[in-house]
């Protein structure tokens, strides 16, 4: 584990390099407050520091005040190291946030077992902030597919209408049911239609950028909400992710299975002012269309002629069975 000494004496700080590299720490020695912040701040930067009271520039305390300023860092747990001993003194350590105190001189072992302590605290710490990040995961993601469930892919619908209306920005809204479903289920069983299901959100994951959102919305639906993407790009984009679903096929336990995809594309820049509700309705109505059309297929919803003009234009790019909905 990475240690840091912060003492301005250099015998002192060097004799306490050597017994703490002996002991198996990795050490960082510094001589003064101003380099031993800096080196706390990293990223990447010790959790366990040695901190002597009186260092030019920067003292103990004011290195201990600086850490726990900064809110967002891992914790980091401080000694200081002094020949203060009245308890005025230890009090004024502890309260700049120092986690504890050893007077000079001190006994090697002692100050082993205090740096173990701190070890065991940071542990508990890592474990704790895993688990609260394990409970977050599970709350806003699916557990078969690990995308995000449908009360998050709600929520970041939500936001993105509300900020493409404030940016005069188009979100593209899909939403995607796979074809014939129920029949791999029937056929193959509900573990291969959980193959089936994983493999489809790993495909849809590959198929859009880093800044879409993917969820799944229920049961074989999937709500994929594309960002900044007006009419001449969202087609497209909508026909890529139908391919990904169905140009190759997916490997179960079964054998490889062909797999295709129906979906409902909604520009939100064609429908401002309806509700989050009204604007799922819309792209669902766009979806039931497609399955009606012959499934594998991407249908737009637009309101008006005049609204699809942008759109007819990638369409007539693109081939295979695609029509407008009105």
């Amino acid at each position: 584990m990475k240690i840091l000494i912060a003492d301005d004496e250099t015998m002192s700080r060097r004799l306490l390099q050597k017994t703490l590299e002996r002991s198996g720490y990795e050490v960082i020695a510094v001589e003064n407050g101003v380099l031993a912040k800096e080196s706390l701040f990293r990223t990447d930067g010790p959790r366990l520091a040695l901190l002597d009271w009186m260092m030019p520039e920067l003292d103990g305390p004011g290195v201990c005040r600086a850490v726990r300023e900064k809110l967002e860092r891992s914790y980091v747990y401080m000694i200081l190291l002094t020949s203060k001993d009245a308890k005025e003194d230890v009090v004024a350590g502890l309260e700049s946030g120092a986690d504890d105190y050893l007077v000079k001189p001190f006994d090697a072992d002692e100050l082993k077992a205090r740096l173990r302590t701190g070890q065991r605290i940071l542990d508990l710490e890592d474990k704790l902030v895993e688990a609260r990040e394990e409970m977050r995961f599970k709350a806003t993601h699916d557990p078969l597919t690990h995308l995000w469930n449908r009360g998050m892919i709600m929520e970041m619908l939500g936001r993105e209408l509300a900020r493409c209306n404030r940016e005069n920005e188009t979100v593209g809204v899909i939403l995607g049911d796979l074809d014939h479903f129920k029949h791999i289920n029937d056929t193959y069983g509900h573990l291969v239609g959980d193959e089936v299901l994983r493999e489809t959100s790993r495909r849809l994951i590959g198929s859009v950028r880093s800044y879409d959102y993917v969820g799944r919305y229920g049961g074989e639906e999937f709500l994929v909400l594309l960002s900044n993407c007006g009419g001449q790009y969202a087609l497209p984009r909508a026909e890529q992710i139908r391919r990904a679903i169905s140009d190759k096929p997916f490997q179960t336990a079964s054998g490889p299975l062909n797999v295709t995809v129906s979906l409902g594309l909604l520009l939100s820049s064609e429908w401002k002012g309806l509700s989050l509700e009204a604007i799922l309705g819309e792209v669902d109505a766009a979806l039931y269309a497609a399955k009606g059309g012959g499934r594998n297929c991407v249908k737009l919803a637009a309101p008006t002629a005049e609204q699809q003009v942008p759109v007819l234009k990638a369409l007539e790019s693109l081939r295979g069975s695609r029509e407008v909905i009105r």
